[in-house]
């Protein structure tokens, strides 16, 4: 029986009406961007914004076991776009240097799951899994070497070798997972890429044995609480100017390497093709 060529269905990613659409809820988070504050703010029914809004409350403000200064970051498919709402880059910056640095008073979070004191760091809640890829948002900046300064700050003060170690529930081995991540110096910021984000090693050496049968190392001496940024990369001995690595750079094996400094190397800047994955990219 003679049969005629096969024909091949177009994949989900190649039907322009499922990219656009996607897209479009993608970018559902600007419907929630209050411009007067510079956050997310829940709308009533009738679209108007929620009145009595508190930025720093945890109950009845729209969010879960969270705040709106830490849940107004989590657009990790689009951190462009939220730089735009945020105030561009500066005012941008200054939000997430706020978010590590303010103090939260405890009525804040003294009354809500899951969240703990030792979880905190400013306003920052490392104790809430959704908050873990915000130290690496400052690789979209002008400034990504604060990432290297919160990581290791985050690393020393939220990780403990005793029975309360973890600083909160490590569900599915998220707060555990990012540790071993931040510690190879990297972390997916947006799952629905190929990217990992780069930040800055924790230990001097790891070797990652891969199931394809090669070794992916990463080397970063003389690294060091004081040592903490990143002066240069290499990648298998040429040097690496982009943000981040690919799925496909640690799966090939090879050899990352950090040059670590005690003082930030403030003109390694990520722009066009260099800079992470974003829905607005901007060249």
């Amino acid at each position: 029986m003679m049969t005629g060529p096969s024909i091949r269905r177009p994949r989900p990613w190649e039907k322009k009406e499922i990219v656009d659409e996607y897209k479009r809820r993608a970018a559902n988070y600007l419907n929630i961007f209050d411009p007067s504050l510079g956050y997310a703010r829940p709308r009533m029914e009738d679209g108007s914004w929620k009145p009595d809004f508190d930025l720093l409350s945890t109950h009845g403000q729209g969010f879960i076991e969270g705040n709106s200064v830490n849940y107004s970051f989590y657009v990790p498919q689009d951190v462009n776009g939220l730089i735009q709402q945020m105030g561009g880059d500066r005012s941008f910056i200054n939000k997430l240097d706020s978010l590590f640095t303010m103090h939260l008073p405890a009525k804040f979070f003294e009354h809500t799951e899951d969240v703990t004191e030792e979880g905190l760091l400013g306003g920052y809640v490392h104790g809430n899994e959704p908050s873990h890829h915000v130290p690496f948002l400052y690789a979209w900046t002008s400034q990504p070497y604060k990432t290297q300064y919160w990581q290791r700050e985050i690393m020393n003060r939220m990780y403990r070798n005793n029975i309360d170690g973890l600083c909160g529930n490590d569900d599915c081995g998220q707060m555990s997972a990012w540790y071993i991540f931040s510690a190879m110096g990297f972390y997916p910021v947006c799952p629905g890429t190929d990217q990992y984000v780069l930040g800055a090693p924790y230990l001097p050496y790891m070797k990652v044995n891969l199931e394809n049968g090669n070794t992916f190392e990463i080397k970063a001496n003389k690294i060091s609480d004081k040592n903490r940024y990143v002066k240069s990369v290499k990648l298998n001995g040429k040097p690496y100017l982009k943000g981040y690595i690919t799925q496909d750079d640690i799966m090939n094996g090879g050899v990352l390497e950090f040059e670590m400094s005690s003082q930030p190397n403030k003109n390694r800047v990520f722009k066009g093709d260099a800079q992470p994955y974003s829905l607005s990219m901007i060249h």
